[in-house]
């Protein structure tokens, strides 16, 4: 099989999705390694390398997609790439179809294969290729939080960890999945006051039991929230439904409510957003004031730190790339579940049934 591995033209998107020894692994088995020139140099990969490692560097986008079987890619194809994309053919990356209708249609017309990273479950239901991104992008959020509380940056001037005789940060954390739990142990470490809000209540045990004394739980309904978000310097929208479009969780009126200042941070932004107000934004303009609240809703967060992210990201998808080379589309995915929960799109057809109930458009399964 040919695989093709293109530079990502997202704006501000630094990751690449396969790393040197991906290109040593796969070339290996038999298969021929397309890199588009330049492709890793955001991770700080040099072409030479994986020139080294057995894979062949094109020039351009347009011969790399005209011939390759299977694309691996970061994020969702931008629109320039959709032309180049041709029946038949499989695309491996992250896609968040339930955000983004234009996306969804779009791709549908191509007559290409949609095998996305999001959906992609592990044996016990866990959604091992979206996990590590969702620890960068926790860990991040409070990071980034951190720097736009500070009043340069329009927040409320507040240090997360305070200093003796002064109050420390109230953050606040809508979720307790892998991004909430990230997030939390980082405030933590910082010493702010943190909340973690969710409707698991086993979850919230878990969470409890983990998490040092400057931790708390909360069940999440609207009454906590409400007073929670009173409460709040710094908001992490950290809500997942797979495959679906993110529940909204912080109404627009909610804001007027909050303290002058506060930061929301959106890391469901690629689902649509936990906060009504939310609108996708990039790292070189990260951020908007809405009634007085900051709002951070970059919708490729990890790509920021794009030598971290490669790598944890190439860790759990090689396998699954080696899979679908070494087997194709229709034995890969009768073989491995996993992979049979991935295909989003099939020939025209929606075959994730919440993308397609997000849009009302026909679903139709993919029986490999």
């Amino acid at each position: 099989m040919i695989i093709g591995v293109p530079r990502e033209i997202k704006q501000d998107e630094y990751r690449v999705a396969l790393i040197p020894v991906g290109a040593e692994e796969l070339t290996a088995a038999g298969h021929t390694v397309l890199i588009e020139r330049g492709a890793g140099l955001g991770s700080g990969i040099l072409d030479e390398l994986y020139e080294e490692n057995g894979a062949e560097i094109v020039d351009t986008a347009e011969e790399l997609f005209a011939r390759a079987d299977l694309v691996i890619k970061v994020k969702e194809p931008q629109p320039a790439e959709w032309a180049l994309l041709k029946p038949g053919q499989i695309l491996f990356t992250y896609f968040h179809f339930a955000a983004d209708e234009k996306l969804t249609r779009g791709f549908l017309e191509t007559g290409a294969t949609a095998v996305a990273y999001e959906t992609l479950e592990g044996p016990h239901g866990q959604l091992p290729l979206l996990t590590p991104m969702s620890e960068v992008a926790g860990r991040m959020s409070i990071q980034e939080g951190a720097k736009y509380l500070e009043r340069p940056q329009l927040g409320r001037g507040i240090l997360l960890g305070g200093v003796p005789g002064v109050p420390p940060a109230h953050i606040v954390i809508l979720g307790g999945g892998v991004v909430g739990k990230n997030a939390a142990q980082i405030a933590a470490g910082f010493q702010a006051d943190v909340v973690i809000l969710d409707i698991n209540v086993d979850r919230l045990r878990y969470l409890e039991d983990i998490m040092p004394a400057n931790v708390n739980t909360l069940y999440s309904d609207r009454h906590n929230i409400r007073a929670e978000l009173e409460l709040a310097d710094l908001v992490i929208g950290a809500v997942l439904i797979p495959g679906a479009r993110a529940p909204v969780l912080v109404p627009r009126s909610a804001l007027s409510s909050m303290k002058p200042g506060a930061v929301l941070i959106d890391v469901a932004v690629d689902q649509g957003g936990c906060i009504e107000t939310t609108r996708p934004t990039t790292h070189s303009d990260p951020t908007f004031v809405v009634d007085g609240v900051v709002h951070y809703c970059v919708a490729n967060m990890p790509g920021a730190v794009g030598r971290t992210s490669t790598y944890a990201l190439c860790n759990v998808t090689l396998p699954y790339a080696l899979k679908l080379a070494n087997q194709g589309l229709n034995a890969a995915c009768a073989q491995n579940h996993g992979l049979l929960t991935a295909v989003n799109v099939h020939q025209g057809q929606v075959t994730n049934r919440a993308v397609a109930e997000t849009f009302g458009i026909e679903w139709k399964e993919f029986r490999p």
